[in-house]
C-alpha cells in the first residue's frame, strides 16, 4: 500500500525537493494526496510543472483540519515560510501523523519546545530534512569521530562563507524579516550547528556571540542610493549597484519602455505569485536581522565550537577543523566552484594524529544537491533509513530544536550583550533523551 503524503507550503523547495520525487522516483511506493497554501497562484505554478497531476486536491492556509478528513494522509509535509512550520507540525501531531519538515523546524526556541512537547503526546514523529549530514565529506567526519580517532572532543573551529551571488539572495527575500526568518543564524546556520552537534554528539549549553549588519540594509557601504521599495528587475540603479552588475549582464536589464501589458506579462512570467517578489532590494531598511556573526557555543560534553559565518564574500564555503585528545582534522570545502573566480581543489580530509603523521583521505563525491546529500536523504524519507549505517542519519524534533535554540542563543547575545543558556531559549525544564556519542542512543541520531 502507497504512502500517502500532503504538503503544507508548495514553495520552490516543496515543489522540487519533494512533490517531484514523489511523483517520479517513488511513486511505486508513494503518493501525493492534497497540497495546502495561502495562494492560489503555487497550485497553478504545480499543475503547470505536473500537468499530468492537476486532480491533486488544493486547501487554503486555515484549511488543515478539512484536508487531513478529505485526504487522509499519512504525512504531512512541512516547506512553507519558516514562521509557518510550528503551526503545521503541531497540527499534524495533533492528529497523530507523521511529519516530515524543511529546515529551520521552526524560528523560536518557545516554539521548538511545543513542537517538542506534541511529539511526545503524539503517536506521530517528527524529521527535519537536514541534508548535509548526508554529503559524503560529512558522513565521514561522523565516522572518524565515531572510530575514536579525535578521541574525546575538545574544541572545533568551523567558518562558513556565502559568496556575493548566495547570500545577497537572502536579503532579497522574505528571509530579511526577523519575525518570518528567526534571522540568519536560525535560518541558515541551523544546519551548521546541527552539524556539529551531530558530529560529536553533544548538547550545545550556553552560547555567546557578537552580530552585525555590515553589507545590505540602509547603511551598507554599496547602496547607490538611500530609497526603499526598489526591486532588481525594475530598478534603474542596477548599473551601479556591484551586486547587481556582478551576477547579471547588462542585457539582462533591457526593459520595454511602451509595451506596458508586455512588460506586466514578463513580470508574472517570472514572478509567478500572487504577492511575493524575490528580488527586492537588498539595501531596504526594512532588513533587520544580521549579515555577519561571530560565536562560541559550550557543549555538555566539555566541547567548545567557535563559529563564524558572513554572507558577503568573494567566494563560498568553509574552512573547519575538529580537534580531540588524540588529533586533529581539516577540511576546506569550496563550494559553487563555477562562481569561484579562481582554481578551487577537491575536497578532503587531512587527519592530524596528535603523535603520528598526517593522513590525507578522500572521499567518493556524489551528483546532487547540498554536497551529494539530497538524493540520499530522500531515499531514507521515502523509502525508509538505511539500517545498515552504525549511526542514524534522520534528524528528529530533538535536533531540530536544539539547532535553532542555538540560533536564537546566538542572536539574543549579539542584543543582550551577555552568555545566554540553550535552555533558557527553550523554556527549561523539558527532559530530552541526551544525543549519544555512539550515534544508537538518542533521538535524532
Amino acid at each position: 500500500m502507497k504512502k500517502r503524503y500532503a504538503i503544507c507550503g508548495v514553495s520552490g523547495r516543496a515543489l522540487g525537493m519533494f512533490a517531484k520525487p514523489i511523483l517520479t522516483t517513488f511513486t511505486a511506493g508513494c503518493e501525493l494526496v492534497g497540497l495546502l497554501d495561502r495562494d492560489e497562484a503555487r497550485f497553478e505554478l504545480f499543475r503547470t510543472r505536473y500537468p499530468e497531476h492537476t486532480e491533486v486536491p488544493t486547501y487554503g492556509e486555515h484549511d488543515f483540519d478539512r484536508m487531513v478528513e478529505e485526504t487522509r494522509p499519512d504525512v504531512i509535509i512541512v516547506a512553507g515560510r519558516d514562521d509557518t512550520h510550528a503551526r503545521y507540525i503541531i497540527a499534524a501531531l495533533g492528529k497523530d501523523l507523521d511529519v516530515i519538515t524543511e529546515k529551520p523546524m521552526v524560528t523560536t526556541g518557545e516554539d521548538a519546545r511545543c513542537v517538542m512537547e506534541a511529539e511526545q503526546a503524539s503517536k506521530g514523529s517528527v524529521t527535519v530534512t537536514f541534508n548535509y549530514r548526508y554529503a559524503p565529506i560529512h558522513t565521514k567526519i561522523k565516522e572518524m569521530v565515531l572510530e575514536g580517532k579525535l578521541g574525546r572532543i575538545t574544541s572545533i573551529d568551523l567558518n562558513w562563507y556565502l559568496d556575493t551571488y548566495h547570500g545577497s539572495s537572502y536579503f532579497k527575500r522574505w528571509n530579511r524579516v526577523r519575525e518570518l526568518s528567526g534571522g540568519l543564524s536560525i535560518h541558515k546556520s541551523t544546519h551548521h550547528f546541527d552539524l556539529v552537534n551531530w558530529w560529536i554528539g553533544q548538547q550545545p549549553v550556553e552560547a555567546f556571540a557578537y552580530g552585525a549588519l555590515n553589507y545590505y540594509g540602509a547603511e551598507g557601504e554599496a547602496n547607490p542610493r538611500k530609497e526603499d521599495g526598489r526591486f532588481c528587475s525594475t530598478c534603474e540603479l542596477t548599473q551601479d549597484c556591484a551586486y547587481y552588475s556582478r551576477w547579471n549582464a547588462r542585457s539582462q536589464n533591457i526593459r520595454v519602455q511602451d509595451d506596458h501589458l508586455g512588460s506586466l506579462d514578463a513580470e508574472k512570467s517570472k514572478f509567478p505569485y500572487s504577492d511575493y517578489r524575490p528580488d527586492q532590494c537588498i539595501f531596504d531598511s526594512q532588513i533587520d536581522i544580521e549579515d555577519t556573526y561571530t560565536a562560541t557555543v559550550r557543549y555538555d560534553g566539555g566541547a567548545l565550537l567557535s563559529y563564524s559565518v558572513n554572507f558577503s564574500l568573494p567566494y563560498e564555503g568553509y574552512r573547519l577543523a575538529i580537534n580531540g585528545t588524540k588529533g586533529r582534522l581539516e577540511t576546506t570545502e569550496y563550494h559553487m566552484p563555477g562562481r569561484t573566480p579562481f582554481p578551487t581543489p577537491v575536497q578532503t580530509i587531512d587527519y592530524f594524529p596528535l603523535f603520528g603523521s598526517k593522513e590525507t583521505i578522500h572521499v567518493v563525491h556524489r551528483e546532487g544537491g547540498h554536497g551529494g546529500g539530497d538524493p540520499l536523504l530522500l531515499e531514507d524519507l521515502f523509502l525508509g533509513e538505511d539500517r545498515s549505517r552504525p549511526f542514524r542519519m534522520l534528524s528528529g524534533a530533538v535536533d531540530g530544536a536544539y539547532s535553532v535554540a542555538t540560533g536564537e542563543a546566538v542572536w539574543r547575545s549579539v542584543k543582550e550583550h551577555r552568555p545566554v543558556p540553550i535552555e533558557e531559549v527553550l523554556g527549561g525544564g523539558l527532559r530530552q533523551p541526551a544525543l549519544s556519542l555512539s550515534g544508537k542512543g538518542g533521538e535524532g541520531q
